[in-house]
């Protein structure tokens, strides 16, 4: 898939392209309506332009429109559409219609549920470094579900996603490390990552750390207990 989008110089060149059926600039245009950007926030209109778009092919548009159908924004909730363009869009290499195509049949929303064709669209997608698709890629050998089970294979794809800010991933990744699955098992490590992961809210991590303090306050008070008795 070509990565090459256009560039206009002014909200107004852009909006005579799209009128003018330039499926990029309908995309952006379908973007500003969205998130009410030079324009007034309008679900519905972005809907409009990005069907523009989807139907000369544009994935980038198939995406989006994909996503208003998954969330029922400017348009009713319906899982079999967004399936149908987020498959449009995979197909072009699009690496966030795979992830979300690959969420689909994980859930079996719009399509019928295989786990196989799930992992089939995460890696399609992780291999283009989408963060959120190696992450579930990772778990996906974490468990040995649909592939073999393999620690090292899953901290790979965490390590990827957690390399770009993924909190999960780092959360998943710390305990790794903390249980030496996959890596060998090295406290520093795992702490760094929980506390990543904890700066950004995850609660699990935030969780494990408070264990992991909690653990060093509790032999610390053992040593210091053990050497008091052993001076008297």
């Amino acid at each position: 898939m070509s990565t090459h989008r256009k560039s206009w110089d002014s909200f107004e060149l852009m909006r005579t392209a799209a009128n003018e059926g330039d499926a990029q600039a309908q995309c952006y245009l379908g973007v500003c309506y969205q998130n009410g950007q030079g324009v007034e926030q309008n679900y519905t209109e972005a809907v409009k332009w990005f069907k523009r778009s989807a139907e000369q092919n544009d994935p980038v548009a198939q995406c989006y429109l994909a996503v208003c159908y998954l969330n029922g924004a400017g348009v009713p909730q319906e899982f079999s559409e967004a399936a149908k363009w987020l498959r449009e869009a995979a197909e072009q290499g699009d690496p966030a219609a795979q992830f979300n195509l690959g969420m689909l049949y994980e859930t079996g929303q719009g399509v019928a549920q295989n786990y196989a064709d799930a992992v089939r669209w995460y890696r399609e997608s992780a291999e283009r470094g989408y963060p959120a698709a190696q992450f579930n890629l990772g778990v996906f050998y974490e468990t040995g579900q649909v592939v073999p089970q393999d620690f090292k294979l899953a901290v790979e794809w965490y390590r990827a996603a957690a390399e770009q800010e993924l909190a999960d991933a780092q959360c998943n990744l710390g305990l790794c490390y903390q249980t030496g699955r996959g890596v060998e098992e090295n406290s520093a490590a795992a702490v760094k990552w929980f506390i990543k992961a904890a700066r950004q809210g995850n609660k699990m991590a935030q969780h494990n750390l408070g264990l992991h303090y909690a653990s060093m306050e509790a032999a610390e008070e053992a040593a210091a207990e053990a050497a008091k008795n052993k001076s008297r």
